[in-house]
C-alpha cells in the first residue's frame, strides 16, 4: 500500500523538478527583452486606437483587452513548445509544413477573405487568422530538417538537399504570391536564403539564390508583373514628395509623425499625428510611427535596442549548438525577426517601400503574435536542451 500511494508523488516531484530544471535553464534574457516588447507594443497599440476626439483613453481599451489576450495565448503556446523537445518537434515538421500550405491554399478558396487588396485570410464565422503567418513557422521547421540533416558521410548539405529546399519554397512562395502577398513574399525568401548561407551549403548555390533574386526583381519589373499600386509605392519611395495625396499619403504622413516627435516625444496618448487618424493602419503596419512621435527619438531608439537583444540573443543561441538542426532553427527564426523588423521599421522611416508587414511582437494581430510566439518557444526549446555554453 505504501508503494502503490507513493507513486503518484514520486511522479509529481520528478516533473516539479523537470519543470523546476526547465525554468532554470531558459534564456531570461531574451524572454525579458521579448516581453519589454510585448508591453511596450501593447502601450503603443493602445495609444493607436484611441479616438481622436479627447476621449479617456479607459474608455478606449477594446483594441487593447485582444491585444493583450492574444499575447497570453502567444505566450502560452511558447512555454508548451519551449517544453517540448526539439528533436521531437522535428518529426512532426512534415507535417506542420503541409498543415500550412493546405492554409494557404484554403485562403484563395470562397473561405479566404481579400483585407487591405489580399486575399489572405480565412474567415469561418467570426473567428480569422492569417495562413501565411503560419507558413513562416512551417519553413523554418521544413527547412532545418532538410539542411539539418546531412547523410552518412556527408557533414554538410548538398545539392539534391538544396534542391529539396526549392521545392519547399517554391509551393508556400507561389501561393502567398497568389494572394498577393508581397511582404509575407520577402520574409519568406530571406528565410530561406538565411538558412541557406550558414547550413554550411555549396557557395555555389547561395550565390546562385542572390543572383536568381536579382534577375528575378529584374524581370517582374521589366515585364510589369507589378500590380499598380506596387509600382506606385516604389516611385514613391524614390521622390515620397511626388503625390503626398495618393500613393505617398502613407509614407508622407508616417515619415510627419516620426519626425514630430523630437528627442523626448509628444507624450504617451498626446500625438497629434497619431489620434487625428493621420497615419492608416497605425496600430498595425505603422506601429513604430506612434513610438516615434509620442516617445520621440529615446522610445524609437529603445524598440530598436531591444530588437537588437533578441536578434543577439537568438544567434548567440544558434552559435552554441552542436547539432545543425537546432542551430539552424535559431537562425531561420532570426532571419525572420529580423528581416521583418528591419522592413516595418524602414517603411516608417521612408527607406523601403510600403509592403504591410507587421513589427514583430509590437504591432497588433493575434495570427502574427501567435506566430511569432510559437518560433520564440522552438529557440527557447533549443537553448534549454542543446546549447554548448552556460
Amino acid at each position: 500500500m505504501t508503494t502503490h500511494l507513493g507513486a503518484p508523488r514520486t511522479r509529481r516531484s520528478e516533473f516539479g523538478r523537470n519543470a523546476a530544471g526547465l525554468m532554470r535553464r531558459l534564456d531570461w534574457t531574451l524572454i525579458v527583452s521579448v516581453a519589454a516588447l510585448c508591453a511596450l507594443g501593447s502601450l503603443l497599440v493602445w495609444s493607436a486606437t484611441i479616438p481622436g476626439d479627447g476621449s479617456d483613453p479607459m474608455d478606449s481599451t477594446g483594441h487593447l483587452s485582444r491585444h493583450l489576450f492574444h499575447l497570453a495565448m502567444g505566450w502560452t503556446l511558447c512555454l508548451v513548445v519551449a517544453s517540448v523537445d526539439h528533436r521531437a518537434i522535428r518529426a512532426y515538421a512534415p507535417i506542420a509544413y503541409l498543415v500550412t500550405v493546405v492554409l494557404l491554399a484554403l485562403a484563395l478558396t470562397p473561405l479566404g477573405q481579400v483585407i487591405n487588396g489580399s486575399r489572405g485570410w480565412i474567415v469561418i464565422g467570426g473567428f480569422q487568422f492569417q495562413p501565411s503567418e503560419l507558413a513562416k513557422v512551417g519553413l523554418v521547421l521544413i527547412l532545418a530538417t532538410l539542411l539539418g540533416e546531412p547523410r552518412d558521410g556527408e557533414a554538410r548539405p548538398m545539392t539534391r538537399d538544396v534542391l529539396f529546399c526549392l521545392v519547399a519554397l517554391v509551393v508556400p512562395l507561389a501561393l502567398v504570391m497568389s494572394q498577393p502577398d508581397l511582404g509575407t513574399t520577402l520574409v519568406l525568401g530571406a528565410i530561406f536564403l538565411g538558412m541557406l548561407t550558414l547550413s554550411g551549403a555549396p557557395v555555389v548555390w547561395v550565390v546562385g539564390m542572390l543572383a536568381c533574386g536579382a534577375v528575378g526583381a529584374f524581370c517582374v519589373w521589366w515585364f510589369e508583373m507589378l500590380e499598380p499600386y506596387q509600382v506606385d509605392r516604389i516611385a514613391t519611395l524614390m521622390d515620397p514628395t511626388a503625390d503626398p495625396q495618393g500613393a505617398g499619403y502613407n509614407s508622407h504622413q508616417a515619415l510627419i509623425a516620426v519626425g514630430s516627435g523630437g528627442f523626448n516625444g509628444t507624450g504617451l496618448f498626446q500625438g497629434e499625428q497619431t489620434h487625428g487618424r493621420f497615419v492608416p493602419e497605425q496600430h498595425t503596419d505603422f506601429i513604430f510611427t506612434v513610438a516615434g512621435e509620442e516617445l520621440g527619438f529615446v522610445g524609437a531608439v529603445l524598440v530598436i535596442g531591444l530588437f537588437g537583444l533578441v536578434l543577439w540573443r537568438l544567434l548567440r543561441t544558434a552559435q552554441g549548438c552542436e547539432k545543425p538542426y537546432p542551430r539552424l532553427l535559431c537562425v531561420g527564426v532570426a532571419a525572420w525577426f529580423g528581416f521583418q523588423a528591419l522592413i516595418n521599421i524602414g517603411m516608417c522611416l521612408g527607406v523601403v517601400p510600403v509592403t504591410g508587414l507587421p513589427l514583430p511582437f509590437v504591432s497588433y494581430g493575434g495570427t502574427a503574435i501567435v506566430a511569432s510566439m510559437l518560433a520564440l518557444g522552438l529557440v527557447l526549446g533549443v537553448n534549454s536542451r542543446d546549447r554548448g555554453f552556460a
